[in-house]
């Protein structure tokens, strides 16, 4: 017996029980949720695929994408979009988000079935670890996509400004001097001054929002981060 779970997320109750119906009819488990906020308040990690309409309520389903892939749990668990939004744009940025498919309506059961089967079998996401996610609180960091997230949300960092905070993050308690920043991340840099790592983690503590705090200056040393 097939036990491959599948959640599907859109507004339109009518096309929730369509795709239930077709795709339990192929042997998968189908669960549904008629909003972003819905599926939050379920299990994310025991399913094997998520289908995501993009236009919903509140929370957009760019925005759900976005959690599932900052959480470690749920990073590894395929998304295929199923949108009306057919742009090329709308495809690339859901793609980037780490979307593994985009099907635009109006689309084929026959069609999205077969999607369904090539991500699943791609993926095979039971078999496949959870990728690296090292986290605080609502701030998570991806390494292997140099992918820093506050609550869900993609925070852009330029690579010193990210190389810093993975330092920093990733050696809790440790107080590193302006100096030694400066040997770690500027390596090859004939002469930078001082002040450019102050600019830097002022400006990390800016874009860190509410964990910004816990990047802290010890007077005379230097630069930490606290849990």
């Amino acid at each position: 017996m097939n036990t491959t779970r599948l959640l599907v997320v859109d507004d339109e109750d009518t096309l929730c029980e369509a795709l239930r119906f077709n795709l339990e009819a192929e042997g998968y488990s189908v669960d549904v949720a008629h909003s972003a906020e819905e599926a939050l308040t379920m299990d994310l990690s025991r399913y094997d695929l998520i289908l995501l309409d993009i236009m919903m309520g509140e929370i957009s389903g760019t925005q759900l994408a976005r959690i599932i892939k900052s959480k470690p749990d749920t990073a590894s668990v395929p998304i295929i979009f199923c949108t009306a939004r057919d742009s090329e744009d709308d495809m690339v940025d859901g793609l980037n988000l780490g979307a593994d498919d985009y099907i635009t309506k109006p689309y084929s059961m026959r069609n999205l079935i077969a999607r369904v089967r090539t991500v699943l079998r791609r993926s095979n996401h039971a078999e496949q670890p959870a990728e690296e996610t090292i986290t605080h609180g609502g701030l998570a960091i991806v390494p292997s996509r140099k992918l820093v997230t506050v609550d869900g949300h993609e925070v852009k960092m330029p690579r010193k400004e990210y190389e810093i905070l993975l330092r920093l993050v990733t050696n809790p308690g440790r107080i590193f001097s302006r100096e030694e920043l400066l040997k770690l991340i500027w390596p090859d840099e004939v002469i930078v001054v001082d002040r450019v790592v102050d600019v830097n983690i002022t400006r990390i503590r800016q874009k860190l929002g509410p964990y910004g705090k816990n990047i802290v200056t010890r007077s005379g040393y230097g630069y930490g981060f606290i849990e």
